[in-house]
């Protein structure tokens, strides 16, 4: 990994809408999402707005990379975006989350998705009352597997011809990651 992009992670706002649909819309990045292209940022506005909305248990971050000093001015930029989202309403399975994360192509390598990651991790380990993450990734994307194996998700099942990408079927994987030390009250 190079040198590590300095970034601020937080909640992610209606504001965000732009970022989400700039992001999301690289062709770099399409190709490992299972995300439709053509994405917009109105689409995004909404979308947020509803993940925003009272009584909803969603957490959309994002890594923004700071300001650059005076000499360069660079402004702050969102170069990735991450996501707990619940799998649906059945009492049930209200303890699992699924997990979605996008980088920007020029904050990719960069310890971007780690931070991102990690910060799912602690919420949903600390917060969210959350027993497992899961998540699909297509069984090629060997970047993104090594990053959900380093935070601890493991491999558990190959689903043949999941998903349409680019006019063909590609295969992905389940992975899910599990409390590492569930709350319990003292005896």
């Amino acid at each position: 990994m190079k040198t590590p992009l300095p970034t601020t992670i937080r909640r992610a706002t209606t504001d965000d809408a732009a970022a989400f649909a700039r992001i999301m819309g690289d062709e770099a990045v399409l190709a490992n999402l299972m995300q439709l292209p053509h994405t917009s940022e109105e689409l995004w506005k909404t979308r947020l707005a509803d993940m925003l909305a009272p009584g909803k248990t969603d957490l959309q971050i994002v890594a923004e990379r700071a300001a650059g000093a005076a000499a360069d001015a660079t402004p702050a930029r969102v170069v990735g975006l991450a996501g707990l989202h619940p799998v649906g309403v059945a009492m049930r399975r209200r303890h699992v989350m699924s997990v979605g994360i996008a980088v920007a192509p020029e904050a990719q390598g960069l310890g971007v998705g780690q931070r991102l990651m990690q910060a799912l991790c602690d919420y949903a380990d600390r917060w969210a009352q959350v027993l497992r993450m899961e998540l699909q990734v297509y069984a090629d994307n060997a970047r993104a597997i090594a990053l959900y194996e380093s935070v601890g998700f493991v491999r558990e099942g190959l689903h043949r011809g999941y998903a349409l990408r680019d006019g063909a079927y590609v295969d992905s994987l389940s992975m899910a990651r599990m409390h590492p030390n569930p709350p319990r009250i003292a005896a």
